[in-house]
């Protein structure tokens, strides 16, 4: 995974995706490659053509804030997409790395997941390794036990998209938090470990990761179909754990009253007092730092 041009490489990703279309230009055939041309979106931004491909080609990586809020009209960047230039073009010092520690949740805040039993709930750390879980968001999805990576059961494990009605969506927004989390150091061990080998293993997780797409969801709705309970359409809010940077609580609720709050009510009784759901087999991998 480069990380040399990683302003040039987010550009083109948007170039690519933004429709010439879009903004009334002519399509005269089939174009080489996908999206705008370099020289178009020098000119839909106002600049020279000459410095548009010195940022792609990463031989200029300091662009002006006129100049980024150009592009960004352009590619018509949402708030985080936005931010998220303005890191690239302005990356921190980069500090010298310290030793990988273990992603440890607090006691306390397990002890908090138990107690909702009619409430799924979990913990997933900075590379989206589940870290803690109640029995009821595990029982509701396999992708939530502990000592899981979402990413790779997403991605690695065929029955996710039976149990993911907007598997796509899904799956696309997964990685777009992936790439928020990390930012601009995309030399993080772990991190080149897990993307290096869901790149070679995943088609579909190869496409969506050089989309360059970034935006972390707070809240939203995910559609799981379950063996037992039929459809549930579930709410979700995500949270930053204080005091431990890179971790969020995930907390899942059923509108109520609906045929959803009911089938998950059925299933936190049917499963009150089963066996906690396991590791997928095969699925355990990438080796987080022990102990996490």
């Amino acid at each position: 995974m480069d990380s040399s041009n990683q302003l040039g490489e987010f550009l083109r990703a948007r170039r690519e995706l933004t429709r010439p279309e879009d903004f009334g230009l002519p399509d005269p055939g089939r174009r080489r490659v996908p999206g705008l041309r370099r020289e178009e979106v020098a000119l839909l931004a106002g600049m020279s053509a000459d410095y548009y491909i010195r940022l792609e080609q990463g031989r200029d990586k300091h662009p002006s804030d006129q100049v980024i809020e150009a592009l960004a009209r352009v590619f018509t960047l949402d708030e985080e997409g936005v931010a998220h230039l303005r890191e690239l073009a302005r990356p921190a010092t980069r500090r010298r790395r310290r030793p990988s520690q273990p992603e440890r949740v607090s006691p306390h805040l397990e002890r908090l997941l138990e107690a909702w039993t009619d409430t799924p709930a979990l913990v997933i750390g900075r590379y989206l390794d589940v870290l803690a879980n109640n029995r009821l968001a595990a029982t509701l999805n396999h992708c939530s036990v502990k000592g899981q990576n979402q990413l790779r059961v997403i991605f690695l494990d065929p029955e996710t998209k039976q149990i993911y009605k907007d598997w796509e969506r899904v799956a696309s927004e997964t990685v777009s938090t992936l790439r928020t989390t990390a930012g601009t150091d995309l030399d993080d061990p772990r991190l080149v470990e897990l993307v290096g080998e869901l790149s070679l293993k995943s088609d579909d997780f190869r496409r969506l990761w050089a989309r360059h797409d970034v935006g972390a969801k707070t809240a939203g709705t995910k559609v799981y179909v379950h063996a037992m309970v039929g459809e549930l359409t579930m709410a979700y809010e995500t949270f930053s754990v204080n005091g431990s940077p890179g971790q969020f609580l995930i907390v899942y609720h059923a509108e109520p009253g609906s045929p959803s709050e009911q089938a998950l009510r059925l299933l936190s009784s049917a499963t009150a007092t089963a066996p906690s759901p396991q590791l997928h087999p095969g699925l355990t991998g990438p080796a987080a730092p022990p102990g996490a």
